[in-house]
């Protein structure tokens, strides 16, 4: 009575166990539960090997009727809620990984093995039985497998509307077909008398109704229904890697693929809430528009890869000089934006700095670099971005004309930004209100 009852918990308990791993399979991976799978058979086989406890009806081995019985409950179960192609990753792992078993223990038989100091030494003819034994049973589970499958879509037609008998009448058809298979393995080489199939095949049907009743039930109560889950539910991996992958995407989010640099997205937001920041507070903001010159010809002349990284040197050179990345927007292809927040005089003194970085850096110098700027400054004439970007812009032009290499910044340009109070608005000279600039 006692080894009966211990044997319906082990069912109970190798059940919900792996019904649980299943159900979360979209949050921790279907992996976590195919390794559970061959964990339980390597057990299995096992304990089908040597372990034994006697019943009314025969001998009984909890590895075949309570584990090897459950997998295939829970192989049946992978087909009916995946597919096909997912259910026979699991054998096809089983089957090749008793094989490498087998391989690896016929190696392990050439070594000089030193006994312990106890005079121990391993059982290599225990491992060579439960090799055999393993393969064996998992090519008989490869059978299984397509048996159980193929007989659920037959009865589809008869029983789909009964769960229950649809799913015991597979399960207690190919439990027979491999009890008489694996029995027979068994007998030849472990000497398993004839009462070990008796009792285990009653084992195996009562097993059948056991893990029947229990996935009808799981079927219908659990799988079907949504499982809320509590937020911020996880463990420790899934922790750790969102961390790493939130981070690198906040890190490189808006940023300039090739050059690492803000790209003209983030500049267009920055660049407005910039101005806009300038002119409620009436601190300085400059625009520097940089441009590498004759920058085709390096393209034509050594590469697009070349040039590519003449591009990346650049942009590590306004880094440097400047001293804030975020600052530093690549616009276009080769021009480049700095918001610099100081009066027009300095905006125009760090665009020298950036001229001569760029003809003395020992990454830019081989291929005679240069660049042209045109700087422009938030004023009372320049109330948003795309008043002074068009400005920039125009002074960048007219370096470009009047011989490339050069910084222009019109004199007279950095006017005084006056905050009114207490609407925090610009107001002109003469006393009126600016209108709004959108961008």
């Amino acid at each position: 009575m006692l080894n009966g009852f211990l044997l319906f918990a082990e069912a109970v308990l190798y059940f919900g166990a792996m019904v649980t791993l299943f159900r979360f399979r979209r949050r921790i991976g279907l992996g976590v539960f195919v390794c559970a799978l061959g964990v339980m058979h390597f057990l299995e086989t096992y304990l089908a090997s040597a372990f034994y406890v006697a019943l009314p009806f025969g001998m009984v081995s909890p590895g075949s009727a309570v584990m090897f019985s459950g997998k295939l409950v829970m192989l049946l179960l992978l087909y009916m809620k995946e597919d096909a192609a997912t259910v026979r990753q699991p054998i096809y792992g089983l089957l090749l990984g008793n094989g490498l078993l087998i391989g690896l223990v016929l190696v392990l038989r050439l070594h000089a093995i030193s006994p312990l100091p106890d005079g121990r030494v391993p059982d290599i003819g225990f491992i060579d039985e439960m090799g055999w034994l393993m393969v064996w049973g998992t090519s008989l589970l490869f059978v299984d497998a397509i048996l159980i499958i193929l007989l659920y879509e037959k009865l589809g037609a008869s029983l789909r509307h009964l769960p229950f008998a649809r799913i015991f009448a597979c399960v207690a058809c190919v439990l027979t077909f491999d009890q008489a298979g694996f029995f027979t393995a068994l007998h030849f080489v472990a000497g398993a008398p004839i009462s070990v199939f008796f009792g285990g095949w009653f084992a195996k049907m009562a097993a059948a109704l056991v893990y029947s009743g229990m996935l009808v039930a799981y079927l219908r109560w659990v799988e079907d229904h949504e499982i809320a889950l509590p937020r911020g539910l996880s463990d420790i991996f899934d922790t750790l890697t969102y961390r790493e992958r939130y981070e690198a995407l906040v890190k490189h989010v808006g940023r300039d693929g090739l050059t690492g640099l803000l790209h003209r997205g983030s500049f267009d937001a920055d660049g407005e809430a910039a101005v806009a920041a300038s002119i409620r507070t009436a601190k300085p903001l400059s625009l520097l528009i940089v441009d590498v010159d004759h920058f085709k010809s390096i393209n034509d002349r050594f590469g697009h890869a070349e040039g590519d990284k003449v591009l990346k040197s650049v942009a590590s050179v306004l880094i440097e000089t400047v001293g804030n990345a975020d600052q530093v927007f690549r616009i276009g292809g080769e021009e480049f934006a700095i918001l610099c927040p100081q009066p027009h005089a300095l905006a125009r003194l760090l665009g020298e700095a950036i001229r001569n970085a760029v003809k003395t850096s020992a990454h830019t110098s081989r291929f005679n670099i240069t660049i042209s700027a045109g700087v422009s400054t938030v004023s009372e004439t320049t109330r948003c971005l795309a008043d002074i970007f068009a400005l920039a812009d125009q002074r960048l032009y007219k370096a470009k004309s009047s011989g490339r290499d050069r910084v222009i910044g019109e004199p007279g340009s950095d006017a005084v930004i006056r905050e009114a109070a207490p609407e925090d608005r610009l107001i002109s000279t003469a006393g009126t209100r600016l209108p709004d600039c959108s961008y």
